[in-house]
């Protein structure tokens, strides 16, 4: 038999590649993980693959993930693995495991239990602690085989713990002498592969039981001398989260932009819709553009769909989580709460009980089921509020009828941001903007309440205007927004593009049958944790580094996926 020319030829597809550039039609091949190269391969492969009829696109890069705790004992990242993913970058708003101290171990899992909703105890049976520094987490990271590439940001709460102890915690200021261990350590971590750095400055991060994030009150001081270490080790992303309120949104942005201006490193930070502020967005904007045209490298993280909330039986909240008539039935079991909720006499009760509360801490206006398929921009009209108005009923007594759909499984939707006015026209408007990078996913985070993992699939369906979203985007550009884009904003530079000598990391998709199926509760976290997990169709096949790990959303076995040490060059 004739050797083979490549190890992998994608024929016949439409490449979107990562650039913007219209589609067109082209093999692909692949040899030692690079693209070898784009166009009518004549040359065979030892392995090819039919992409007649499909996209063939960049693996997607996830710049907003909290794989930490995951990545040491997973090695498939789920849910992202499903939805295109073949990099992210996990780390963000300043939560982590290292730096770490043996007594501080509970301390980092209680706050990235109450920060991202990851069970305390799954945390506890699923870290080996196998490291103390930063680059031994690092190491431990590396030790395992993964279905993607994994790039670690340093986290501020960490960092300032290991420093500081319980004055990081009583959020003391750091002295001179803290400010420099933490600016050494900083560059210890970021010449060991960290790609950045990232804190926490917003008051609704706390730990579990409930003290604010360490570095909520971190000085300009501080945060300079850590910056000014990613300049002095020569790379590094500098990633922040800010409710813009400390005391004021001008004068947090002018802190942040001279922190930009003196350290040259490029800083990233969430934007969103607040309801309680909903025009907010647009000064943030304003102000990045302000300090862009002014040659700063800062740029706004942005989701495609609303930042929210799923409630139900199986999540971490739902309606009636602080009723006392719930909470007598709330440690039991699924099947045992549905047979009791069914009961008219329980539910007369607890509904009395709702009724009578003079002021609810949801808006069942912003509240809908999320139904299957899901359904993340709701009509206004379908609900909670609206459908009890229509039905005669009380909100209460809707929401508690919905929740006992797909006996006890279904969930509704809560928008938190991004849809004070009831669609997702402040989205496309900050998707649109050249300063922004689609991002805030999530993934790994929030396993109780929120699965926004899938965000790559939704951007495809829901704004794509080859799905038929007539106010969309071309499905070039999108690609590109969530692959070349948000690679080069991390200074990762050989991904994200279909091109010769870039990683082969790609997705042949295809697109008629792209869906997003509904997030459904699995508990196969250690010690039996739950955590929201979605699946999607239309993925024919995820490349990782030219091996192929997911066929029709089923993993291969391979295990490709490296710890990604610092920023990488181009080919």
């Amino acid at each position: 038999m004739a050797k083979a020319d490549y190890d992998l030829v994608i024929r016949g597809g439409r490449i979107a590649d990562g650039l913007g550039s219209p589609l067109f039609d082209a093999d692909v091949a692949v040899q030692d993980g690079r693209i070898a190269a784009v166009g009518s391969i004549a040359g065979t492969g030892r392995e090819e693959i039919d992409a007649s009829g499909a996209i063939v696109a960049p693996g997607v890069v996830d710049i907003h993930t909290h794989y930490d705790g995951q990545a040491v004992w997973d090695a498939q990242l789920a849910s992202s693995s499903w939805h295109g993913v073949t990099t992210v970058v996990m780390g963000n708003c300043g939560v982590g495991f290292a730096p770490v101290r043996v007594q501080d171990r509970d301390r980092l899992v209680e706050l990235m239990e109450g920060v991202e909703d990851i069970p305390g105890v799954a945390l506890r049976e699923g870290l080996d602690w196998r490291w103390e520094s930063f680059a031994d987490y690092l190491d431990a990271v590396e030790r395992r085989s993964h279905d993607m590439d994994i790039c670690a940001q340093l986290p501020h709460g960490a960092l300032r713990v290991y420093v500081m102890g319980e004055r990081a915690a009583r959020l003391e200021a750091a002295t001179p002498d803290d400010i420099e261990r933490m600016r050494k350590l900083t560059i210890d971590a970021m010449r060991a592969g960290a790609i950045g750095f990232s804190t926490s400055r917003s008051i609704n991060h706390r730990t579990i039981k409930g003290d604010p994030t360490p570095s909520l009150r971190a000085t300009e001081d501080e945060l300079t001398a850590i910056a000014m270490a990613l300049r002095e080790a020569g790379h590094g992303v500098f990633q922040l989260l800010s409710d813009f309120d400390m005391p004021s949104m001008e004068e947090e942005f002018a802190m942040m932009r001279r922190i930009v201006a003196k350290s040259g490193r490029p800083m990233s930070f969430a934007v969103i819709q607040k309801h309680d502020d909903p025009e907010g967005w647009r000064k943030l904007l304003k102000l990045i553009d302000g300090a862009v045209k002014d040659g700063l490298p800062m740029m706004g993280q942005v989701a495609p769909r609303p930042v929210g909330m799923l409630l139900g039986l199986q999540a971490t909240l739902n309606p009636f989580t602080r009723s006392e008539t719930y909470g007598a039935i709330a440690d039991k079991s699924l099947e045992q709460r549905v047979a009791i909720m069914r009961d008219p006499a329980f539910r007369a009760r607890l509904i009395r009980e709702m009724d009578g509360r003079k002021r609810s801490r949801l808006d069942l206006n912003l509240v809908f089921p999320l139904g299957d398929p899901p359904d993340y921009e709701p009509h206004p009209d379908t609900s909670v509020a609206a459908q009890s108005q229509r039905l005669g009923k009380s909100p209460n007594e809707v929401a508690y009828d919905l929740m006992l759909a797909d006996e006890g499984r279904a969930f509704l939707y809560a928008p938190a941001a991004n849809y004070r006015y009831g669609d997702l026209q402040v989205c496309r408007e900050m998707m649109a903007d050249p300063n922004t990078v689609i991002a805030l996913g999530d993934g790994g985070a929030h396993v109780g309440t929120i699965c926004d993992s899938s965000i790559p699939t939704f951007l495809m369906t829901h704004w794509a205007e080859e799905c038929g979203r007539k106010d969309g985007f071309g499905l070039s550009w999108l690609i590109k927004r969530q692959t070349s884009d948000a690679a080069r904003s991390v200074g990762l530079m050989d991904r994200g593009v279909v091109a010769a000598g870039m990683k082969a990391d790609l997705n042949v998709i295809d697109l008629g049958k792209l869906r997003l199926s509904p997030p459904r509760m699995e508990f196969d976290l250690p010690a039996g944790g739950k955590r929201l997990l979605q699946k999607a169709s239309g993925y024919r096949v995820t490349v990782k580094s030219g091996v192929i790990t997911y066929r029709d959303g089923e993993h291969t076995g391979a295990l490709p996926g490296k710890l990604v040490r610092g920023p990488q060059a181009a080919a």
